[in-house]
C-alpha cells in the first residue's frame, strides 16, 4: 500500500530576515541551486532593490506578491488514460501547487535570460509578471489556453 509522503518543511519554514514574509523564504528556497542560500537571499533582495528603484509608488514586497498570484495558475491539464487512450483533462489545481507553479515559472522565466546578471533579471521578470506580462504569465496564458481547449474532456476528472 502506497502512502502519501508529507514533510514537515511548510511547518519550519521561518519568514526571512529582510521582509519576514514566509512567501519570501519559499521563493529564496526555489531560488537556491546547490544549497548555496545566502547566494539566492543575495540575488532576491538585489532584485527587490532594483524593482524598489524603479517602482516608486508601490512598495517591492507587493509587486512581488501580486506578480506571484498573477503568475499562480487557476486550472491545468492532466494525463488521464481511460479505455486505452490518455486524455488531457482539466483539473483544479490545489493551492500549495499554484504556489510551486508560480515560483518555479518566475524562476525558469528569469533564467531564460541571458545577458544580464541574475538580480537584473528576476527584477525584470517580477516587474513583467507584476503588470500580467512576461515569459511566466505567457506560460500561464498557455496552460489555461490547453484546459480550456481539453474542456470537453472535464468529465473525466475525478
Amino acid at each position: 500500500m502506497a502512502f502519501k509522503r508529507f514533510t514537515v518543511s511548510a511547518q519550519k519554514l521561518g519568514p526571512d530576515p529582510r521582509f519576514a514574509s514566509k512567501l519570501v523564504t519559499k521563493f529564496v528556497n526555489g531560488l537556491m541551486q546547490d544549497g548555496k542560500k545566502s547566494v539566492a537571499q543575495r540575488v532576491f533582495y538585489d532584485a527587490m532593490d532594483i524593482i524598489a528603484e524603479k517602482v516608486k509608488d508601490v512598495p517591492p514586497l507587493e509587486v512581488f506578491e501580486k506578480a506571484v498570484d498573477n503568475v499562480k495558475p487557476l486550472i491545468e491539464v492532466r494525463s488521464r488514460r481511460v479505455g486505452g487512450q490518455n486524455y488531457q483533462v482539466p483539473m483544479q489545481v490545489s493551492s500549495k501547487r499554484q504556489l510551486s507553479l508560480a515560483v518555479r515559472w518566475i524562476r525558469e522565466a528569469a533564467r531564460g535570460q541571458k545577458g544580464s546578471p541574475m538580480a537584473v533579471r528576476l527584477a525584470s521578470e517580477l516587474m513583467n509578471a507584476f503588470k500580467g506580462e512576461g515569459a511566466a504569465m505567457q506560460t500561464r496564458e498557455n496552460i489555461h489556453r490547453m484546459a480550456d481547449a481539453n474542456k470537453a474532456f472535464a468529465h473525466f476528472a475525478w
